[in-house]
């Protein structure tokens, strides 16, 4: 997916799918920063695909950026899989799904928080939403890089 300017003042908002927790992020509508939102306690397919449409609502995009946990070296396994069948079902609700490599985001996001001082216990409930976060940054700049290349070409 390369910027397209019909996505200028559009939101998009971004989850890390885990097996007990979906962390969730939004960008401005400039698609410049990453703002953490919430944790989502996993319940099952179809309320967790409603929460996630109620947020594209209340954000106003219908615009989703998911993490995929590839394995170190690059292949997807087991775990990718599980999420691009959860998205399959996200895109039930009307969305349009994107992926991001998502290698070590939870790692920079703990570290992050316990630079932050922040203790063990708040770290589980905000971790997930910190990690959305972060790839959802690294997608704005991957963007955002694109854009400038592209701009550069002309």
């Amino acid at each position: 997916m390369y910027f397209d300017e019909a996505m200028m003042g559009k939101r998009i908002l971004c989850l890390d799918v885990g097996d007990a927790r979906i962390g969730v992020a939004v960008s401005d509508p400039a698609r410049i920063i990453a703002t953490p939102v919430e944790v989502i306690q996993r319940v099952g397919w179809g309320p967790d695909c409603r929460r996630i449409k109620a947020l594209c609502d209340q954000y106003e995009t219908d615009e989703v950026l998911s993490g995929l946990p590839l394995n170190m070296d690059g292949t997807e396994g087991f775990q990718a899989q599980k999420v691009r069948e959860f998205c399959a079902q996200v895109e039930k609700q009307g969305l349009r799904v994107f992926f991001q490599d998502e290698r070590l985001t939870t790692v920079t996001a703990e570290e992050a928080l316990l630079e932050g001082g922040v203790s063990r216990q708040e770290r589980k409930g905000t971790v997930d939403k910190i990690a959305a976060a972060v790839i959802l940054s690294q997608w704005l700049n991957e963007q955002k890089k694109e854009e400038q290349s592209n701009v550069g070409n002309l």
